[in-house]
């Protein structure tokens, strides 16, 4: 078990944080016995789900804020200790149709939260989570963090942004802030409705729900997957450690596997349901980015993370959570 013990009585805020990874991260906050703020715009279209932390509710401050709102967070980030910075808009295709809006969210509202710290928390230490969308079409395998920059969609430019906002504020007023890249996080708690936030999502939902799960391309298409308990694992760490101020950690796995595996493997877990191969729709095709899996030598040589949890035991801990809560998450 880490020691997490910093975290006892510190004052932490969450953005995005009745979402997916925010709730899993409010979760450890909470039984770490810290005063946990969670700041969340609950927009339907977005990742909040009040399911994810029913547990919890009466343990932690919830605040239905927008992160785009400047005078929310102003008042939002004053005596804060930590703040996780995990609002974002995570859709690759409505970053395409709606670029405005992500622009907004995933740069603009970064940049305005980041000012808010320096005019009235210049003390607060910031976790931005970032994403490996940034990297484009790998030009090698596996990628690290010194690999080229070509996001191939709005949502990776507008992520760059923010993230590159974080550590000028760092390197500039010295507010201590860092960056993780992650890569597929799964688990309890993230979107199964649709493909906005993951596609294992929308997989696990049709595997639940007796329909075949699709696989778009020739399924061959190599992933790396995080759980979201290693997840917060990584976020946890680098709050603490002075080591992560300003810098960009990969999250990943030592363990990779093409679509059409991934497949299966849900499927052997669950016991029943089908897959089948379609053809990418074009406008996912047109930001398809092939074969991609992280070196996450850094983060692990520097604060000593590395995952835990297997693809199998995650999935399995993810489908009898869905099979136990689909009304929560479904309909």
């Amino acid at each position: 078990m880490r020691n997490f013990q910093k975290f006892v009585n510190t004052k932490v805020l969450v953005t995005g944080g009745i979402g997916f990874i925010g709730s899993s991260l409010a979760r450890r906050l909470v039984h770490l016995n810290a005063k946990v703020t969670l700041v969340d715009s609950l927009i339907p279209l977005y990742g909040g789900n009040l399911f994810n932390i029913h547990d919890i509710k009466n343990q932690v401050t919830v605040n239905v804020s927008d992160v785009r709102d400047p005078y929310a967070m102003a008042y939002l980030v004053q005596g804060q200790d930590y703040l996780f910075n995990l609002a974002g808009q995570t859709s690759h295709i409505d970053s395409m149709t709606d670029p405005q809006t992500d622009l907004d969210i995933n740069a603009s509202a970064q940049l305005s939260i980041l000012e808010a710290c320096r005019k009235y928390n210049p003390g607060v230490k910031i976790i931005f989570a970032s994403t490996r969308q940034l990297y484009g079409k790998p030009e090698y395998l596996p990628v690290d963090e010194k690999h080229p920059i070509r996001p191939v969609d709005v949502n990776g430019i507008n992520k760059l942004a923010g993230e590159w906002y974080h550590l000028l504020y760092n390197n500039v007023y010295k507010i201590r802030a860092c960056a993780l890249r992650l890569t597929n996080t799964y688990g309890p708690g993230m979107r199964v409705r649709d493909a906005r936030q993951t596609f294992l999502g929308i997989w696990v939902r049709n595997l639940i729900e007796g329909k075949p799960i699709k696989v778009f391309g020739d399924g061959l298409q190599l992933r790396d997957f995080n759980y979201v308990d290693d997840v917060v694992d990584a976020l946890l760490l680098a709050a603490i450690n002075s080591k992560a101020d300003g810098e960009v950690f990969n999250l990943g796995s030592t363990e990779y596997i093409n679509l059409r595996n991934l497949a299966t493997l849900l499927i052997e877990i669950f016991q029943k349901g089908t897959y089948e191969i379609v053809p990418f729709p074009p406008d996912l095709k047109a930001i398809d980015i092939g074969d991609y899996y992280s070196d996450y030598t850094k983060i692990n040589q520097t604060l000593g993370w590395s995952p835990r949890v297997s693809p199998k035991d995650g999935l399995k801990l993810t489908i009898e959570f869905y099979t136990q809560n689909r009304t929560h998450y479904m309909e």
